[in-house]
């Protein structure tokens, strides 16, 4: 229990991120404080400040999103309703990835021994196709894989930070390099929303962006 060394000593809980970012550590303040800790939090950068560097206002964003890792027996899409509900308010969507971090092997755990898998960070291909995945199962219209604006990025803040902006099927096969990516899908996109994204859209978009900063499908145009 982190709180009761906390009452005799100062304790530090060290995270990735901005702490008041997670419920998981609004919650351990909450229970510190319910056993007379006082509680200091340290702000810390977060992709969810750092993401308006694309251009995408903070102002127009809904909420937040998770996107897990499927497998053979769990594919969710509890994130599919809140994006829906984003896109339907004309508001951008910010899906983080699932990061995997000492996750037990199980086969080698019935044969008495702890091991861990290697670590694992969800990239924007891997969510791309999970969400394309999530509409053809819920088929409610909350996006279109081959229609639908959206943004990935990568090492965000990094020298080498990586941004691209297309469809999902588009994004499924950008190059952005190693961890730690996020996304957004994109709701109403302004004008000068659209001027900012431009240097981003992947090469041979199905999007073009005209000198006055309107978006056209240019299958459609």
């Amino acid at each position: 229990d982190i709180s009761l060394p906390a009452k005799e000593a100062d304790v530090a809980f060290l995270i990735v991120g901005d702490p008041v970012c997670a419920t998981t550590h609004s919650d351990i303040m909450i229970r510190a404080r319910e056993e007379g800790v006082t509680v200091e939090v340290v702000h810390n950068a977060s992709a969810m400040g750092a993401v308006g560097c694309c251009g995408l206002q903070l102002y127009n964003f809904g909420q937040t999103v998770s996107i897990p890792y499927f497998d053979e027996n769990w594919r969710p899409t509890s994130f599919y309703p809140k994006i829906k509900y984003n896109r339907l308010g004309g508001m951008h969507t910010l899906c983080l990835l699932d990061i995997k971090v000492k996750e037990p092997d199980f086969e080698a755990m019935k044969r008495g021994r702890t091991v861990f898998l290697p670590p694992r960070f969800m990239s924007v291909n891997e969510s791309s196709e999970q969400l394309i995945e999530a509409e053809e199962v819920r088929k409610g219209g909350a996006y279109l894989p081959d229609k639908t604006l959206c943004v990935g990025l990568a090492r965000l803040g990094q020298p080498d930070q990586c941004i691209m902006a297309g469809t999902l099927e588009e994004l499924k096969d950008a190059d952005f390099g190693s961890p730690l990516h996020c996304m957004v899908i994109c709701g109403e996109v302004h004008d000068m929303e659209l001027e900012a994204l431009r240097p981003y859209l992947v090469e041979n978009s199905k999007f073009v962006i005209d000198v006055e900063g309107s978006l056209f499908d240019r299958e459609e145009s």
